[in-house]
């Protein structure tokens, strides 16, 4: 579970690619042909009053790019920004949209990593479909900037600044479009935007990276006391329901744990029977997971948050984009 095809990563690119490489083209053009619309005013963008700074990628899969979403929002604010968050909110279920994002809000409602934001940046946080829509309640709230969790291909939003996330390690797969490959628009499109950057180091993709640091686990249940923390060389159950669960579970192994790996579908609505297992192993999961989990989980149950570092180049090129956003007009 929580996989992509193992066709969609292989290069070159196997004979399912191959065979599915016309939609993939046709999948790309249309892409191309949708931005085109937008950047030549065929369609028009709404407007929202603020500059809008998109984290995106082009890669379906997860890249690391709620953490830098995080980064950003933190080093706008240190500079005097105040910024709010726009999201679609996979896997919300709520009734009418735009929502607000609370600390104490229903992950079900939501989204899982929209609250997690909500939680860890303490601004405005708004999520829907319609991101211009979202974009207008988190300006309604007095944010001055808006920075987009995705929304690349959400052309509709206006942009100030493009930032874009791949991972370091399954690069850009076959470099096909759906359902050839696991790109939403074709590798020319990174040509054209402020910053590609790499969730760890890949030269060959672009000299801008970041690591994912952990931080020392905590209680997924706030309540939870009496269970130790898990120790390096330990056992553990280890639960990750996003889009690169193997990450994870090479961070934990990192670490020095020995780790018993449970992958699930990202943005999985959790029961408590997922986290039934064997033995008297301790739990283990992501901040995404945990906030979905908390209800339930059991005292030995614990969470790794991680953080965004980029390396000094890096955080220089992002600095030098962000202060753009008094000059730029969005586009």
């Amino acid at each position: 579970m929580g996989g992509l095809p193992e066709f969609w990563l292989r290069h070159p690119p196997g004979w399912q690619a191959r065979v599915l490489w016309p939609l993939g083209a046709l999948y790309g053009l249309i892409a191309r042909l949708r931005r085109h619309a937008y950047h030549s005013g065929w369609l028009r963008r709404g407007d929202v009053r603020v500059p809008v700074v998109v984290v995106g990628n082009i890669f379906v899969g997860g890249t690391g790019k709620t953490p830098m979403v995080a980064w950003v929002v933190r080093r706008l604010q240190a500079s005097g920004w105040q910024p709010g968050i726009v999201s679609r909110g996979y896997g919300g279920r709520a009734t009418s949209w735009p929502q607000t994002v609370h600390p104490d809000s229903d992950p079900a409602l939501v989204g899982d990593e929209p609250l997690l934001l909500a939680r860890q940046t303490g601004c405005p946080v708004a999520v829907g479909p319609d991101r211009v829509a979202a974009a207008r309640r988190v300006v309604a709230a007095g944010c001055d900037v808006i920075v987009s969790d995705d929304g690349l291909q959400h052309y509709r939003l206006p942009r100030a600044v493009e930032l874009v996330i791949c991972d370091g390690a399954r690069k850009l797969g076959n470099g096909l479009c759906l359902p050839a490959g696991p790109l939403r628009e074709a590798p020319g499109r990174l040509a054209t935007v402020d910053l590609v950057l790499s969730n760890g180091y890949a030269p060959e993709l672009t000299p801008y990276w970041f690591d994912l640091v952990p931080g020392a686990m905590r209680p997924v249940a706030a309540q939870a006391v009496g269970a130790p923390r898990p120790a390096p060389g330990e056992t553990v159950n280890a639960v990750a329901g996003i889009g690169h669960p193997e990450r994870f579970f090479a961070t934990l192994e990192a670490m020095g744990y020995r780790v018993i790996r449970h992958s699930f579908p990202d943005h999985h609505a959790y029961r408590p029977d997922d986290l039934a297992f064997a033995g008297q192993w301790p739990v283990v999961m992501t901040e995404k997971d945990a906030v979905k989990c908390a209800g339930f989980a059991g005292e030995n149950s614990w969470y790794l948050p991680v953080e965004a570092r980029p390396d000094a180049q890096t955080a220089s090129q992002l600095d030098a984009c962000l202060a753009r956003l008094n000059r730029c007009q969005s586009r």
